[in-house]
């Protein structure tokens, strides 16, 4: 019986807060936390069981100390922007309390993310006896246990992966992004980078393109390297990587929009001057598509997400599949929610749980792939993102 405190209203923010009422005997008792109340007691009112909500600005360190000061969680599921990660981790050495995110830190003015600026947070956390768990969404998150229990149970060694993410489903808007437009549009414009021969080998974003086969029905489909962040952390906990790429599918038509857009400048960060106010474009576009909260009744199809895996196994060469394929709608049947605030909200969940029971313990900051990954993969499969393994 814990107290948890989720901070962001947005599509996984709900996922969550509906995933963690499901289960009462871990989560006794939530508070739902953003920027903006409203859309707390909107989310609350959907709920099956009462839950607590407040206003909290997660840039402020003072307003999440005295938020936690007040209703004394246990832990902290953040899953507000990357942008604010440091701000609730500084919060939760504060307070006392465990912290998982879903997404890694990047700086609101620069349009990267790497793991170093958290991972700086090791002795601190570790000193302080908490618990910091990094990326536990599905990709990073999901992803990294499927490449650790690869490793466990059908692998001697791992040579090459591939991260294959594919969201078939189809919203019916001219240009809609699935989360947060500003986050999705600065991740795919982004030079992309793989590992490969002990180096990062930088690539111009979208450039590289393969097709892929996807199973059960959803067929071939034009795949392109990007760089993740979980890229980082794998190749660093499995240093017997040759090769590690991450790859994402992308409508026709999503990428038109998409260069139409960097083409007039709607995609930069950088701030202009805009009838003598200093506005960012990247951010005025967001605020001018569609939320992507608001694409769950209207989205059908499929997602797939996976890890194609190669190496040795017992001397021999081995090839193997493993991956989940989700369900717009019955994500939205289920939480009101389309799949990939689902599959992003639904590992949150689960990161959190195995870390209140004890099934996951320990002091300082861990990526996912660190600990054991039984738990995670049973749970997967009892809270609605089954996954299938083949050998190829």
């Amino acid at each position: 019986m814990s107290r948890v405190l989720i901070i962001g209203a947005g599509g996984v923010g709900s996922v969550v807060v509906h995933k963690c009422c499901q289960v009462p005997e871990v989560f006794s008792d939530i508070m739902l936390a953003s920027r903006t109340k409203a859309k707390c007691d909107a989310i609350a009112a959907r709920l099956p069981r009462p839950i607590q909500t407040a206003r909290v600005d997660a840039d402020q360190v003072d307003e999440l100390v005295a938020l936690m000061g007040e209703f004394k969680p246990e832990l902290c599921i953040n899953v507000a922007l990357p942008y604010q990660d440091l701000t609730i981790m500084d919060a939760c050495l504060a307070c006392g309390v465990h912290y998982v995110d879903t997404a890694n830190y990047e700086p609101r003015d620069e349009a990267k993310f790497e793991y170093k600026w958290q991972w700086d947070y090791q002795d601190r956390f570790k000193q302080a006896g908490l618990m910091a768990l990094l990326g536990s969404g599905f990709d990073p998150g999901v992803t990294n246990v499927f490449t650790a229990w690869a490793r466990k149970h059908h692998f001697d060694e791992i040579h090459e992966l591939d991260i294959i993410d594919c969201n078939a489903g189809d919203h019916g808007q001219p240009f809609a992004t699935n989360f947060n437009p500003e986050i999705n549009i600065r991740e795919v414009t982004a030079p992309a980078r793989h590992w490969e021969g002990g180096k990062w080998i930088e690539t111009p974003a979208l450039s590289t393109a393969e097709e892929f086969d996807f199973p059960e029905g959803i067929g071939p489909r034009k795949i392109y390297l990007m760089y993740h962040e979980e890229l980082e952390s794998l190749t660093r906990h499995f240093p017997g990587l040759r090769k590690a790429r991450f790859w994402m599918t992308f409508s026709d038509n999503y990428l038109r929009h998409l260069e139409v857009l960097q083409n007039v400048g709607m995609t930069s960060i950088k701030p202009i001057d805009y009838n003598g106010q200093q506005i960012v474009p990247l951010q005025f576009l967001k605020a001018v598509l569609p939320d992507p909260a608001s694409l769950g009744p209207l989205t059908h199809g499929r997602t797939c997400i996976g890890c194609l895996i190669k190496g040795i196994k017992d001397g021999k060469e081995k090839k193997y599949y493993i991956y989940n394929i989700c369900d717009h709608g019955k994500c939205y049947e289920e939480v009101g929610a389309q799949a990939v605030s689902y599959t992003t909200g639904v590992p949150a969940m689960i990161g959190a749980m195995l870390m209140l029971t004890g099934a996951w313990r320990g002091a300082g900051v861990f990526n996912m792939e660190q600990l054991d990954p039984a738990p995670f993969m049973e749970k997967l499969n009892l809270h609605g993102l089954p996954w299938t393994e083949v050998i190829l």
